[in-house]
């Protein structure tokens, strides 16, 4: 099989590109990382679309037989950008992580895998991107491994009309207020990526930033 793994360099996944690649290679030896979905190679099996914030062409799709898209919400609740940092900042520990077709329209493909994960209430960003790098890819491996002895994709469905909306996180979601408690703010501070989005606070007019640090 021949696939893709497209994945865009400045995305949190790319810190576990090669971890990625070493799965999927266990499938076939033909996998490769790609940055940009003009490189899709043609004829291929499957792209797998793991972080990637820009649209892309159906022509560039149409090089690949499927395209898949780890998910992590409960499809079609929870559509767009950054959804499992937004369930969490509402409380959520228990989260569905979906693997679905890529569309047109973002999000809206024929859905292959949904699995609920409980992904409790006190990991920090680190470990938050490990679990979420471990069940996407869990559900990847499952679909390449069906296609590789089936010669077709595991059975799908369509989702429902009834769906809500994620909007893209930017750094100023990450302020904190210097006026409520630590306890109020943890769930705001541990899904905080210090690299791109850091927390900070301003105080007598001075801006100060945080870096969240579990003590093991």
């Amino acid at each position: 099989m021949k696939i893709n793994i497209l994945i865009q360099k400045k995305s949190w996944a790319i810190d576990y590109s090669n971890k990625i690649l070493y799965e999927c290679k266990k499938i076939s030896k033909n996998s490769k990382i790609i940055y940009a979905a003009k490189n899709i190679r043609r004829n291929s099996d499957v792209t797998i679309i793991f972080s990637y914030f820009r649209i892309i062409d159906q022509k560039l799709l149409s090089r690949s037989k499927y395209n898949i898209i780890p998910h992590e919400s409960d499809l079609p609740k929870g559509r767009g950008m950054s959804p499992l940092t937004w369930q969490i900042l509402e409380g959520k520990n228990k989260i569905f992580f979906s693997l679905l077709e890529a569309s047109k329209k973002y999000g809206q493909g024929k859905i292959y895998y949904k699995k609920k994960v409980n992904v409790g209430n006190s990991l920090v960003f680190k470990e938050i991107k490990t679990l979420q790098l471990k069940k996407n890819l869990k559900l990847i491996i499952r679909f390449l491994k069906y296609l590789k002895i089936h010669k077709k994709s595991p059975k799908s469905f369509k989702q429902s009309s009834s769906a809500s909306y994620y909007r893209i996180r930017k750094p100023e979601d990450s302020e904190l207020n210097v006026n409520k408690s630590i306890k109020s703010q943890f769930n705001l501070l541990r899904v905080a990526d210090f690299k791109n989005y850091p927390n900070f606070f301003f105080y007598k007019k001075k801006k100060y930033l945080i870096k969240l640090i579990k003590d093991e």
